[in-house]
């Protein structure tokens, strides 16, 4: 028995070991198969990560691949803006209920700040016992364990991977942070080349925008188009929600009216805006863009019209050699995106290049103005030098020629002719004024000359016929704006009485500015003013005469039948 004993012992000594030996080895093999999972799944994140190249897609995809790789219940990615606080926060595990009821997103204090202020990785069993840890707001989900890393793009920090509450341990280990460390690696890497590819659609973007504002330039289409034209171009480039563009220059204070288009564009349209406003400001007097975000810039007044509903904002000043003539600006809805470097950089080129054509096209239009200018003073030179004196040679000769008639109604005849040469003088006269005045003004400019030229020629349609029209004297620098205003509604009644009523196969019109006295004189030849019209279009010409200090007279013609109106008033030229 005694020698049983220990002989017995010794034998099942080797078969523990042996046992021992197994079960450490099938614990490794676990572990081993477990890591080479793990590399698989790393393998699949960075493939994962690295075939998007649309930004918020990468973003979207880092945060999800990364708590799926160190089993997290929660997840976030948080980019860093230029104020060194969190411009974007991406999460994953809280549902938009939940996000709703937390409220605003965080914006980098607390153990998120500890990450931007020193990046570096973090562990924490407990987040509550770290010293920068503020605690959760009202209705945020109990979170515990935490894991954090640094993403950085080239020697820059772009933001961090934030992970929290540990599914299968208590906390994050070793192993976490080192395969969340190399997803980081991947991350920066796919950033880089999302941005890489967003800038170059932008820069695509924006040189097919330049392309049609120089298109609608050369077509010589009105300012305003262009404008709109280039705030829908700018507007689509960066994917903004509003676009909106003020003209003016540096130092004044009052802009023009907003061009607006997009998201309430009819609201915001036909705004002034200040350059007292301090983001408007800012981007006039700036080379560069200005961003900023309505909710937290103090230089932005919310409450103005301009800015409602917006979140993100960006600007910059349209002008050539650093000579803003206004300002551009681009909003986004509160929630997206900041506006970046990446958004702002082809925004900028396209600015300088529409400012650069809208030059070039005013330019033009000056060079245009001009030549029009110098073929009216030859025209008008041509005319006083050549038809004139030609005409007032003519009239000499007749009135010689006079003496020699002796039959009466020869005489009479000489005499009637050389009266019409005068009258055609006097008109030749006035036209080379209105030459010389109108053309001097800008292409747009309404005188009086012109307002009366236009509403005689349009009255043609009703009549059947065009009107003759004489203007003589000083209508353009003598009638004051509110006179000249009566007048045009005066003969607008007079022209449209001749064509209802008149029956007449001849108007004539005739304006003179002489001797302190305005006078405007319509005949026809027709039936006169019958006696069942209404009269109060007639009334309202006296009525204005009078509140005037003037007269207004209607009779028969005093040759040939028809109807003479005359309305006068006094005139005080300044």
């Amino acid at each position: 028995m005694s020698g049983e004993g220990p002989g017995g012992a010794a034998q099942y000594l080797p078969k523990l070991r042996l046992d021992d030996l197994l079960g450490e080895l099938q614990v490794r093999i676990a572990a081993a198969r477990g890591t080479q999972n793990r590399l698989h799944g790393l393998l699949e994140a960075v493939l994962s990560v690295g075939r998007e190249l649309d930004l918020p897609h990468v973003l979207r995809s880092i945060v999800e691949a990364a708590v799926v790789l160190v089993d997290a219940e929660y997840g976030a990615l948080g980019v860093i803006g230029d104020d060194r606080k969190l411009s974007q926060f991406l999460t994953v595990g809280i549902d938009d209920e939940q996000r709703a009821a937390i409220g605003a997103l965080p914006s980098g204090h607390g153990i998120l700040g500890e990450l931007i202020r020193h990046p570096e990785p973090l562990r924490l069993p407990e987040l509550s016992e770290h010293p920068t840890s503020y605690g959760f707001p009202a209705n945020h989900p109990p979170m515990h364990s935490f894991l954090g890393v640094p993403i950085r793009v080239r020697d820059d920090v772009f933001g961090n991977l934030y992970l929290t509450e540990k599914r299968s341990g208590k906390e994050f280990d070793a192993e976490d942070e080192a395969v969340l460390s190399t997803l980081a690696v991947a991350a920066g890497v796919a950033i880089e080349n999302a941005r890489l590819y967003e800038e170059t659609r932008l820069r695509e973007r924006s040189q097919r925008a330049s392309g049609k504002v120089t298109s609608m330039l050369l077509t010589g289409a009105p300012s305003d188009e262009v404008l709109e034209l280039i705030a829908e171009q700018a507007r689509k480039i960066v994917s903004a929600d509003v676009g909106m563009i003020a003209e003016g220059a540096q130092g004044d204070e009052a802009l023009r009216p907003v061009i607006a288009v997009g998201l309430d564009a009819e609201r915001r349209s036909g705004l002034v805006m200040s350059s007292a406003d301090g983001f408007v400001g800012a981007a006039l007097s700036s080379a560069g863009p200005v961003v900023a975000d309505i909710e937290h810039d103090s230089r932005i007044g919310g409450g103005e019209p301009q800015w409602a509903g917006l979140g993100p904002v960006a600007a910059v000043p349209l002008g050539t050699s650093g000579k803003a003539r206004g300002v551009l600006i681009l909003g986004r809805v509160p929630g997206r995106p900041p506006f970046g470097d990446v958004d702002t950089g082809p925004l900028l080129g396209f600015a300088d290049q529409a400012a650069l054509a809208l030059e070039l096209a005013e330019r033009r239009r000056d060079a245009e103005h001009i030549l029009l200018l110098q073929d009216r003073d030859r025209i008008a030179r041509d005319l006083h030098d050549l038809a004139i004196q030609r005409l007032f040679a003519a009239g000499m000769t007749l009135q010689s020629a006079q003496r020699f008639m002796e039959h009466p109604e020869g005489s009479e005849r000489l005499a009637r002719t050389v009266d019409d040469l005068d009258d055609t003088i006097k008109i030749i006269r006035s036209t080379i004024f209105g030459l010389r005045t109108h053309g001097g003004a800008a292409p747009n400019a309404a005188g009086l000359r012109g307002r009366v030229s236009d509403l005689v020629k349009a009255s043609a349609a009703s009549l059947g016929f065009l009107p003759a029209l004489r203007i003589e004297g000083l209508v353009e620098t003598d009638v004051p704006a509110d006179i000249a205003d009566q007048v045009v509604a005066v003969l607008g009644e007079a022209l449209s009485n001749a064509a209802r009523h008149a029956g007449a196969q001849a108007v004539d019109v005739r304006l003179r500015c002489g001797g302190g006295e305005l006078t405007l004189v319509v005949t026809d030849d027709g039936c006169g003013v019958p006696g069942s019209v209404v009269r109060s279009g007639l009334r309202n010409m006296e009525e204005r005469a009078i509140a005037l200090g003037g007269s207004f007279t209607l009779g028969a013609r005093e040759e040939g039948g028809g109807t003479r109106l005359a309305w006068q008033v006094p005139v005080n030229p300044g």
